[in-house]
């Protein structure tokens, strides 16, 4: 069934710092090509860096990262000046190395998303610690599965960007809300041979709220959510606010903006 368009198409080669738009990718089982291949391990504690943690980290949101022609990454300042882990450890505070090999176990904190909204990003509040990638192939620095779709009725409902929620796919559809909800468990074709599994919905944290390069800081990006879209991601999981959907690939394949997505 016919459900939609690709609107957009976006990666991020640095896990936490802002990314690019691209025109066409490939896509295989590890994901977008080039997407989420390198993160910022901060060397005090043997975790990845990620904006989750805002008090923390909500300074990587104002570089960007672009993947190269030869495999490398190249690092934007806010000022647009080229930047490296010396200036990033200078700016945030913390000595971090850039990796590009996920180390066993790897971890990231996340701070309570509601704490956060109520008290602040520069607060202490409580934080969880999960694991990175356990539904995505070795290598990479996913949250979860190696591909992220959200729907424009989805980011209308909450009135922000795209960019706020980070997906590598913003999809054009019929209906109004949060209609991605209703693919999990099932499969989609995009364009002419990639296929994707819909695993999970997205749960948010305090990311989107924050400061996205020139875009400023945005509660309803998570406070919406909070009061609209509930759901429990993940069997054992409590209910949670959601936006967007993660996908496993099942079949690789290039997608471009203007491919049209079947629902299985």
């Amino acid at each position: 069934m016919l459900i939609g368009q690709v609107e957009r198409l976006r990666r991020y080669p640095v896990k936490s710092l802002l990314g690019e738009e691209l025109s066409a990718a490939e896509v295989t089982g590890r994901g977008v090509a080039g997407d989420r291949e390198r993160a910022l391990l901060d060397l005090a504690t043997g975790r990845v860096a990620s904006a989750k943690h805002p008090r923390l980290w909500a300074g990587l949101l104002r570089y960007s990262a672009a993947a190269t022609a030869d495999g490398r990454v190249a690092i934007t300042g806010p000022d647009g000046r080229a930047a490296d882990e010396a200036e990033l450890s200078e700016a945030l505070g913390r000595k971090l190395a850039l990796i590009a090999e996920r180390p066993p176990g790897a971890t990231v904190e996340r701070a309570v998303p509601e704490e956060v909204l109520a008290r602040g990003i520069e607060a202490e509040v409580a934080v969880t610690v999960s694991e990175l990638g356990r539904a995505a192939p070795e290598g990479g620095f996913f949250d979860f599965a190696p591909v992220h779709l959200i729907t424009e009725a989805t980011l209308r409902a909450v009135g922000v960007e795209a960019e706020r929620y980070r997906p590598n796919l913003v999809l054009r559809t019929e209906g109004e809300g949060f209609v991605e909800n209703a693919w999990v468990g099932r499969e989609l074709a995009v364009g002419e041979t990639l296929w994707l599994r819909i695993v999970a919905p997205t749960p948010r944290c305090a990311v989107p709220t924050l400061g996205h390069g020139s875009l400023p800081r945005r509660a309803e990006a998570l406070r919406v959510p909070a009061e609209r879209n509930r759901l429990v991601p993940l069997e054992g999981m409590p209910a949670l606010p959601c936006a967007g959907v993660y996908a496993q690939v099942l079949a690789p394949g290039r997608v471009e903006p203007g491919a049209e997505v079947r629902l299985n």
